[in-house]
């Protein structure tokens, strides 16, 4: 029996990579459109090796991008995880990283008009997930997104065109509050007693010190991924906490329905330490150390959406993050700088007027279009 066909492009996006459909060029069948995200990063198999994803959460991402009819928006932007040796399809939290791909994208595919632009155009995004607006600045170069360029992103060996974005009023996104609990909390694990703080912006996020773990927070990834009890610690804080935030019903449901969320990490404060590649990054040069976990993994760097959501807790009062970073008692605009296992990256970030929820995040990033083609499912 013949292969189907749907076009797809597949784009980096940070330190992300993923496939992009037109909403159009899907089916509208659930079963047949699940079944080619499914097969086309070939989610069944740990390695991927049955389609274009790569073993591992960062690469196994399906974005669906469709012209909008919000007023203050260009295109929709609708993001899927996919599973690492499971099927596993989770449309529930947003990507933070592929953002940058999906203003150049819609540049890209002629869905905004480039008519008096030059050098860079705002592409107005409502993202369906979490159902806030983005704004997403992409440098033009030929009427097309411009790819090369001298912005250096953390993670990225290539420097690229530099892409801005922001997100507006990110906090409650899934939950409905910024803060759905007290800024820090304790949570009982077996007989041992655990605080973490819970934040909804962006993605929801659970922060953890990383000395309650038995860890200084400076640890390579493999050194946490071989450490049994800090995975299954980790994993278990994730599961009580979509309960207790109002994200799952019961731990079985968080365990199923929300895979990925919310998304765990811990922090420390600022120390010497040494990137996954062997550079030294002095603690002068950061204000917060953070290790992150998606899909029972170590994130390789750190999720977008997590550097958005760690910068904005660490601006609200009694967190755990809020507890390291020491606060500008200005108005003004933020710079939070977090060191990640790859380096260290810079977020835009402030309050809102009442201080109790943040009025925008935002960082820069950069993007590349890999591969245009069509794509071929198994019937």
């Amino acid at each position: 029996m013949p292969q189907i066909t749907v076009p797809c492009v597949v784009y980096r996006g940070g330190t992300s990579r993923g496939l992009f459909f037109h909403e159009g060029d899907l089916p509208k069948e659930e079963v047949l459109r699940e079944k080619i995200f499914l097969k086309g990063i070939g989610a069944e198999d740990h390695s991927h090796v049955n389609g274009l994803g790569g073993g591992t959460s960062h690469t196994s991402k399906v974005v669906i991008i469709d012209r909008s009819e919000h007023p203050n928006a260009d295109v929709n932007y609708t993001f899927v995880q996919l599973g690492i040796g499971s099927t596993i399809i989770d449309y529930e939290g947003t990507c933070g990283n592929l953002m940058a791909a999906v203003g150049a994208f819609a540049v890209d595919e002629g869905m905004v008009d480039l008519a008096e632009e030059t050098e860079s155009i705002i592409v107005k995004v409502w993202n369906t997930n979490i159902n806030k607006y983005l704004k997403i600045k992409v440098p033009l170069e030929n009427g097309k997104a411009k790819v090369t360029g001298k912005y250096h992103l953390p993670g990225i060996s290539d420097s690229g065109a530099k892409i801005t974005v922001d997100v507006e009023k990110p906090g409650g996104g899934k939950t409905g509050k910024t803060m759905p609990l007290s800024p820090e909390n304790t949570l009982l694990l077996g007989a041992k007693n655990c605080s973490y703080s819970f934040c909804d912006i962006v993605n929801p996020f659970v922060y953890v010190n990383a000395s309650s773990l038995g860890l200084t927070g400076k640890e390579l990834n493999d050194e946490v991924a071989n450490n049994t009890h800090v995975m299954e610690t980790l994993e278990a804080v994730r599961k009580h906490i979509a309960v207790k935030g109002g994200l799952a019903a019961d731990l079985q449901e968080a365990l199923n329905k929300y895979p990925a969320l919310p998304k765990v990490a811990f922090v420390s404060d600022p120390k010497d330490y040494k990137t996954s590649t062997g550079k030294w990054i002095k603690k002068e040069e950061y204000d917060i150390l953070a290790r992150m976990v998606s899909m029972k993994k170590m994130h390789r760097t750190f999720a977008v959406s997590g550097l958005l959501n760690l910068a904005g807790a660490s601006l609200l009062d009694g967190t755990i993050p809020n507890n390291i970073f020491k606060v500008n008692n200005n108005d003004d605009c933020q710079i939070v700088r977090i060191g990640h296992p790859e380096g260290v990256i810079s977020i835009r970030v402030k309050k809102s007027k009442n201080k109790e929820s943040i009025e925008y995040v935002g960082l820069e990033s950069t993007a590349r279009k890999i591969i245009s083609g069509t794509l071929y499912v198994p019937q």
